[in-house]
């Protein structure tokens, strides 16, 4: 827990808002963002490489709520987006394009078109054969797009399998072996212009050797290119800094700062970094209310209204969020339960093995739920998805609507 959540009274707070209010104001189950922790933490970034020319780019997918967007805006972030629809959230939320990166292995034409129309920063490309479709795109357009390959230096991330993006068995960016060729190539097509290298190799990363071990390779291969006249303008490591879920122990953002710009010393190019989860997972928390306890022969339930489609990332990697009471009430009995959620699926759970103190109608908070937990819920079982809520101080603000049944089916057609 935070400074920015924390107990006032007995009462679990967002700044100096109780969640408690948020809860009868909004209703559950909603995540609720703090403006604080989220300034707090890019700030943390800026200032750790404010030694060298570098863009802080926010990875969209990890948080892509147009108030979250904005507020990075206007402290000076770029943006790290994989899809044309992440492109035109930016735009919507104030984002400026030349600060914005493409990423990802199965761009479109149609996305190529619109991110060239827009004219971001850079594209990263993952393929040769997405080399070859950029080319081609752009000459229809006539226009020049400005690449960077994502290279992977199969680096063992050390991290859950599903997030590991950096080994040779992953399906993201161009093999070692093969990246010098496919510079070679790039810099010999009429519609490209390289500008630049990208390594990303995976996401919760808590030490930060791999960072360092990807950058020496990366590195190796910048030295091969400036050797046959490909001069690079910018290097991109990505992002992947873990945060602290339950007793995991990342390194700092400064000490990860140190490591990186230590293996960079020399180095002349712009820095990018594309940081998601270090800057919004421990800065949001999802409000939920017992529905029902349920006690067993082997396990006691207790059911609340939030869900798998709410929150995804513990069916979907067994991962850990803090379960907190958002008041403590020293006259309720203190048992073990399993969280789970009224979706009918066996893995429809939030939290097991939890003990707490809680009755009927109990709200809890679902702990550093920032990260990966609106941006990929969902509708399944036709529920819709929560509300947001930002906090600022001692004030509440409403930046997502809670979703209604009517909304969900309003693109769908009977027919005869």
């Amino acid at each position: 827990m935070t400074s920015n959540f924390h107990y006032q009274n007995d009462q679990l707070h967002a700044e100096n808002v109780a969640l408690q209010d948020i809860a009868e104001r909004f209703g559950t189950p909603s995540y609720v963002y703090s403006r604080a922790a989220l300034t707090d933490a890019y700030m943390q970034f800026a200032d750790a490489f404010k030694t060298r020319e570098a863009l802080i780019c926010f990875a969209v997918k990890s948080n892509s709520n147009l108030a979250i967007l904005n507020l990075f805006a206007r402290l000076g972030a770029g943006f790290d987006i994989v899809s044309g629809g992440e492109l035109q959230r930016v735009l919507a939320a104030g984002g400026d394009a030349g600060k914005v990166v493409f990423s990802g292995v199965g761009k479109t034409a149609a996305e190529m078109h619109q991110a060239l129309e827009a004219g971001i920063l850079c594209f990263n490309v993952e393929s040769e054969a997405e080399l070859e479709r950029l080319n081609q795109v752009a000459g229809v357009m006539r226009k020049t797009a400005p690449v960077s390959l994502r290279v992977n230096p199969d680096v063992d991330a050390k991290t859950h399998p599903y997030i590991s993006t950096g080994l040779k068995q992953n399906k993201f960016g161009v093999a070692y072996a093969d990246a010098l060729r496919l510079y070679r190539k790039a810099a010999g097509m009429p519609n490209l212009r390289v500008t630049g290298m990208d390594c990303h190799i995976g996401s919760q990363l808590t030490d930060a050797s791999p960072f360092v071990a990807a950058a020496e390779k990366i590195l190796q291969l910048v030295e091969q290119l400036a050797s046959e006249g490909i001069r690079l303008e910018h290097l991109d490591f990505g992002g992947g800094l873990g945060i602290r879920y339950r007793d995991e122990t990342p390194p700092s953002v400064a000490d990860y700062a140190n490591a990186l710009l230590g293996a960079l010393v020399g180095r002349k190019e712009k820095l990018i970094l594309e940081p998601g989860r270090a800057l919004v997972g421990n800065a949001g928390v999802l409000l939920t209310r017992v529905e029902y306890l349920k006690p067993g022969e082997e396990k006691n339930f207790a059911i609340v209204d939030a869900a798998m489609n709410d929150l995804m990332r513990p069916t979907l990697y067994d991962a850990y969020h803090e379960v907190l009471p958002v008041v403590r009430d020293a006259t309720l009995a203190s048992h073990v339960y399993e969280v789970v959620g009224p979706v009918c699926e066996t893995g429809d759970f939030l939290a097991h093995e939890r003990e707490m103190a809680i009755a009927q109608g109990s709200l809890l908070a679902l702990m550093s739920a920032g990260a990966y937990g609106m941006s990929m819920s969902s509708n399944y079982n036709s529920r819709p998805r929560a509300a947001e809520i930002m906090v600022d101080k001692g004030a509440m603000h409403l930046v997502r609507e809670r979703e209604t049944v009517a909304q969900i089916f309003a693109g769908e057609k009977l027919f005869k």
